[in-house]
């Protein structure tokens, strides 16, 4: 294990899908106390067993609902004694969509609402607290894509880029409180669905989780103090 301090409280959103599952086992690896978020517990029981309940938190919650989180936030701070050190919110979803010209707009508020909204109902959640303390970090996955348009792909990287927008922001309105808010931007992520969805492509050519969780312990670390509303491309 690297030498490295222990990351604190930490909370990571989409615990229990490919990243969520590496960075939140990182972060018990270095010694964080975690407060696990996704759309399913049983999803979050199933890829942590035997996790210590009475000192880590598995939560269900809507992302996409300022409600949701907002309980959800209650809970981690009540258990937490009020301090949240990280907040990584990996949650989001992606998918191949329509020419813009006849794009549906239940497909573009699906990938508003995921990738782009969700930041804004998880930050309102956990953020105050940060700022009533005078520290803390944020950190997002966005995609390398959100740097320009591609074919049948409009909603999902519009929303991406919404999201590094909203990063580049929440940085500027937070770095006087000494938070930051940073994101990592991969190309393609070495996960088991996107090995299914693309059986023909070399996966070799993209990123390991492990690597990208290690970006986000990185983001979330007090050496990427001097980082605001930066986001990290990983390539392979």
């Amino acid at each position: 294990m690297d030498e490295v301090d222990s990351p604190g409280q930490v909370v990571v959103t989409g615990a229990a899908g490919a990243l969520g599952r590496a960075v939140v086992q990182l972060f018990l690896d270095r010694g964080g106390r975690v407060a696990l978020i996704d759309h399913r517990l049983e999803h979050l029981v199933s890829s942590f067993p035997g996790l210590d309940n009475s000192r880590h938190l598995l939560l269900e919650a809507d992302v996409t609902s300022v409600e949701a989180m907002a309980g959800a936030g209650q809970r981690v701070l009540g258990a937490f004694g009020g301090q949240v050190d990280a907040l990584v919110h990996i949650a989001g979803g992606f998918e191949m969509g329509e020419p813009v010209h006849a794009l549906g707009r239940a497909a573009w508020d699906r990938m508003m609402n995921l990738n782009a909204w969700s930041f804004v109902a998880v930050t309102q959640a956990l953020v105050p607290a940060m700022i009533e303390r005078k520290a803390g970090r944020v950190v997002a996955v966005t995609a390398k894509t959100a740097a320009r348009g591609a074919a049948a792909m409009a909603a999902y990287i519009a929303s991406k880029s919404a999201l590094q927008r909203l990063v580049e922001a929440s940085a500027a309105e937070l770095a006087p409180h000494g938070i930051t808010v940073n994101s990592i931007a991969p190309s393609v992520l070495d996960t088991p669905a996107n090995r299914q969805a693309m059986p023909d492509v070399n996966p070799s050519q993209w990123v390991s989780t492990s690597v990208a969780a290690r970006t986000v312990a990185f983001l979330a670390s007090p050496a990427a103090a001097a980082l605001h509303g930066q986001h990290l491309t990983l390539d392979a």
